[in-house]
């Protein structure tokens, strides 16, 4: 690594139009490059002081009279900031239960409106648990569907022309993630939405891992249907609440399966027959959990003001750094690119893949190796995902972290580390 390198990442963290965000996120090691924003994102700087107040004053002080100052409200008002994020009208969004309950709720919904229709796609480099929702609806339909997952020629990417062979007549709905977990392949939405309804499906979006961190415009592309989780990008914690959204012509005809009383039309009347709510609320359950729901609030607000358009630009500017990095220090030792050289078919997180992919990030992550310690992720079977999180990541960190990789792979520093896997990858 020469220092031209050195000079030349610190040029670009000069010339960063939002450094200054940075510092609104709690950093407090100074030896440690975090790289897997994409799995879990940084707590904001101001989140425990905001949480205090809530424990405190929302609940310690004002107890069960914070539901109606403000408690009953808060996932429709962080829906709403979710909302702006993802092309959506405020009332097309709410934040409720987990991405994969959310999922199955939509994908019922869906699979019920196209009752006439039956085979499911997706396709094989889709997220598991998705998979296994979609499994578990053949089930809880009587085995009535078929589920047909789109095959992948190099590992990374899904075709168009795949996708189409696999939707015929049938093709009730189609679910995807829009940027893909492991390889970071992002779908051309637009066309993809297009197609399908030119079948006759309905779409269902998965966008974990590109709200906050991709560009993303529902009601640009038609999109019927989407689910995402916030701890991620969105930075809500571990565990936080999810969000789902259904395009607003679409909500009085789909119901959700989960008939819990928030999705009730009047739920404090207590009724015995179940009434659903008017619009995106019936698509709620069980009571709000609202400090987690809290923990979203300043995050978003960040992420609102920056704005998804440059968080995007300087998500492509630094996935393009890392790949030439790549090219030109880690290619000549048994690594490979994992992920589209493409810009615009390229999430915000870049896989390299490696033989001793495992051990290598056990060596990235110890701080006894090395300079930095560098997180990342790994994937099964050989992937190393670094994942950039445009807002609080640096373009030093990024060159941190190929020198690590280069060091620890050069020297094999990896091979004092165990191949025996933790529980939690």
């Amino acid at each position: 690594m020469n220092e031209f390198d050195r000079v030349q990442a610190l040029t670009y963290d000069e010339n960063d139009d939002l450094k200054d965000f940075r510092q609104r996120f709690y950093l407090p090691d100074s030896n440690l490059v975090y790289l897997d924003g994409n799995s879990l994102g940084l707590m904001p700087a101001k989140t425990p002081l905001h949480l205090q107040h809530v424990l405190e004053y929302e609940w310690g002080q004002r107890q069960i009279r914070s539901w109606n100052e403000g408690w009953y409200n808060r996932p429709s008002e962080i829906a709403s900031k979710i909302a702006h994020l993802i092309g959506a009208q405020e009332d097309e969004v709410v934040v409720a239960d987990g991405t994969s309950v959310n999922l199955f709720k939509l994908a019922w919904a869906a699979l019920r409106y196209r009752a006439e229709k039956k085979t499911i796609v997706s396709d094989e480099l889709n997220f598991p648990s998705d998979i296994y929702i979609f499994q578990g609806l053949q089930d809880a339909f009587g085995g009535q569907h078929n589920l047909r997952l789109a095959k992948s020629a190099d590992g990374i990417t899904v075709s168009m022309e795949e996708l189409e062979r696999c939707m015929g007549s049938d093709c009730a709905l189609l679910s995807l993630s829009h940027v893909l977990f492991k390889s970071a392949f992002m779908y051309d939405m637009k066309a993809v939405t297009r197609l399908a309804h030119q079948k006759g499906a309905m779409v269902l979006w998965d966008l974990s891992h590109a709200t906050g961190a991709v560009s993303v415009d529902l009601n640009a592309c038609q999109a019927d249907l989407a689910v995402g989780c916030t701890y991620k990008y969105l930075n809500g914690g571990p565990g936080a609440p999810a969000f789902l959204y259904v395009r607003k012509d679409l909500q009085e005809k789909l119901f959700s399966p989960v008939q819990g009383w928030f999705g009730q039309h009047k739920p404090f009347d207590f009724s015995l027959q179940y009434d659903a709510a008017p619009g995106i609320k019936r698509f709620m359950a069980g009571t709000p959990p609202v400090l987690s729901l809290s923990a979203l609030d300043t995050s978003l607000d960040i992420l609102g003001e920056a704005g998804m358009d440059r968080i995007r630009e300087k998500s492509l500017r630094q996935t393009r750094y890392l790949i030439e990095l790549f090219e030109k220090y880690l290619k000549n030792l048994g690594f490979e690119l994992g992920s589209p050289d493409q810009d615009r078919f390229r999430g915000s997180h870049v896989a390299m893949r490696h033989p001793e992919a495992y051990r290598i990030c056990q060596a990235l992550i110890d701080p006894a190796v090395g300079t930095k310690t560098v997180i990342p992720d790994f994937r099964d079977p050989d992937v190393i995902r670094i994942g950039i999180a445009p807002l609080y990541n640096t373009f030093e960190e990024i060159l941190d972290s190929v020198v690590q990789m280069e060091l620890i792979v050069a020297n094999q520093l990896y091979e004092k580390f165990p191949v025996q896997r933790n529980a939690v990858t």
